[in-house]
């Protein structure tokens, strides 16, 4: 038996009268209604084409990786494919995927009927996209942390546009970080903080990360700009600037925006889960807990990041490391939620059956994975060398970006499909891309921990022919591969069922089980 408070923190249950609203709307609605379906769906859809983009430059570089020697291309244009790529994928994708999520499920599960402040939503989409194309036209070469002085010296006559696209991306970043606060917020005072679904409470977490970092990352991108045009010397060693300065102020925003796809990916993941379960949340308050201290934590830990620039004090790192495991609670809290609620009772057939359903299952264990080799980041000792100069950190981030974020992306528009389309997607082929996808990234990941066991540096394009390192990098490529592959089956199948899918049901996502359930199902915590 659930706790009686729980049925009212679940919300609005997300669901709506599938339609057709993508062939209703005209190029007209689609660019500048401000339906907050509209602003939603032209967020995931933009999104989509930056994942699409962002992965042919992975294939690309993949493909020079594949085998030791410099075969297709030097390395400036292998450091702009992979720096496109960083870019595009954490800014262009992943972030405003789940953040679109967010604005088609808010209205319906915190009561409010309408996207509160949906101009400004609007105004936020639309500075992305004139950053992204800044950003293709100035083809930068420097990753996307762009650390100067390096990147103050390299990328070409038009890499003043990729200081321009930063800046825009965090006004961007920060307008939906209001809009956001202003829904969670708004759902907060109608119904009372302690019945706010718990997609209100990633909201404001949400929105307080984003309106709290990105003014740190629109300073550094000015500032990057002015050195570049030798107006200032703020970051410029060359002339008297100071690269730690540049280190705070990035990372200030840098560690937190690992968090801002996580915080709505995990609010979409506690909205659907109790949807296909037909159960509540197995407690809803230390989901609260655990969004607060993700929260508060995630504006301090930035430190570690620190380690292979410049040694800090003795005393700085012993708290960064510190506040480094810290952090491991409230994941673990989300957690240990999510696998007692699938727990407690049994998990309902039409749950089992359910595209959406399987992604959120994959998307736990990812999370899993990457949390549990995270904690050598907090450690002083590897953290220079081994941690953040080998292939370990971009194990660590795909495995929480594309194993959590992305698949929780999946999960969303799956689910979304029928509201969004009046019909079903295909389920031979989501199921086909479901597997293509969870192989292609466990191995991914799990080639990339390796090499960054055996010392496989970062940020190079050529490597010796070492069976240690030749081996892994052929396998990581071919798994790469097989995510591509996934992806051109997952667009398929979405715009092929738009007209010729099965008709969806009136609740396309019903709850069934041919199958007796006990009714002594455990207790769920308060």
């Amino acid at each position: 038996m659930s706790h009686a408070h729980d049925a009212a923190r679940l919300g609005e249950a997300p669901h709506w009268e599938p339609e057709d609203i993508v062939g209703k709307m005209t190029l007209k609605s689609l660019l500048f209604s401000n339906d907050y379906r509209h602003i939603a769906i032209k967020g995931i859809l933009t999104s989509v084409l930056m994942l699409g983009l962002g992965g042919l430059m992975a294939m690309l570089f993949r493909t020079e990786l594949a085998v030791p020697d410099v075969q297709y291309f030097g390395a400036r244009p292998y450091m702009q494919l992979m720096t496109l790529h960083g870019m595009l994928m954490v800014f262009g994708f992943v972030i405003p995927f789940v953040i679109s999520l967010n604005y088609y499920m808010m209205p319906k599960v915190l009561g409010t009927g309408r996207l509160l402040w949906a101009g400004a939503a609007q105004w936020s989409y639309w500075l992305l996209i004139i950053a992204a194309v800044f950003l293709i036209i100035a083809r930068p070469d420097f990753t996307w942390t762009f650390y100067p002085p390096m990147s103050l010296r390299v990328g070409g006559d038009l890499v003043f546009l990729g200081y321009v696209a930063i800046t825009l991306v965090a006004i961007s970043e920060f307008l939906a970080g209001a809009v956001l606060l202003r829904n969670g917020w708004e759902a907060a005072r109608r119904l009372g903080w302690g019945k706010l679904p718990l997609m209100g409470w990633g909201a404001i977490s949400e929105g307080i990360l984003l309106i709290g970092s990105t003014p740190m990352l629109g300073l550094v991108g000015i500032y990057m700009l002015t050195d570049w045009m030798e107006i200032t010397a703020i970051f410029d060693t060359g002339r008297g600037g100071d690269v730690m300065s540049f280190m705070l102020m990035f990372w200030f925003y840098g560690h937190p925006a690992v968090y801002l796809p996580l915080m709505p990916a995990i609010a979409v993941l506690y909205t659907l889960l109790p949807r296909f379960l037909g159960r509540p949340i197995w407690s809803y308050w230390s989901a609260v807990t655990a969004f607060a201290l993700l929260t508060v934590l995630g504006f301090v830990v930035f430190p570690h990041h620190f380690q292979p620039a410049e040694n800090v004090s003795g005393v700085m790192q012993r708290i960064t490391q510190i506040l480094t495991l810290a952090i491991f609670i409230p994941s673990t809290l989300h957690v240990f939620n999510w696998i007692a609620t699938l727990w407690y009772d049994r998990i309902p057939d039409s749950a089992r059956a359910a595209i959406p359903f399987r992604f959120i299952v994959a998307s736990i264990f990812f999370l899993m994975l990457g949390g549990v080799t995270a904690y050598v980041n907090a450690q002083i000792a590897t953290n220079s060398a081994f941690v953040h100069n080998t292939y370990f950190v971009p194990a660590h981030f795909h495995a929480m970006f594309v194993g959590f974020m992305a698949n929780m992306a999946m999960a969303g528009i799956y689910y979304l499909y029928p509201y969004f389309t009046g019909r079903m997607f295909n389920q031979r082929l989501a199921n086909t891309h479901f597997w293509f996808w969870q192989i292609g990234i466990f191995t991914k990941v799990t080639m990339m921990y390796y090499l960054g066991f055996v010392y496989f540096p970062r940020w190079v394009v050529d490597f010796l022919p070492l069976p240690q390192w030749a081996v892994p990098q052929f396998v990581l490529t071919g798994a790469a591969y097989l995510i591509g592959l996934g992806f051109i089956i997952f667009v398929t199948n979405i715009v092929w069922s738009a007209s010729r899918g099965r008709k969806s049901e009136a609740d396309p996502w019903a709850l069934s089980d041919d199958a007796v359930t006990s009714g002594a199902a455990a207790q769920p915590a308060e």
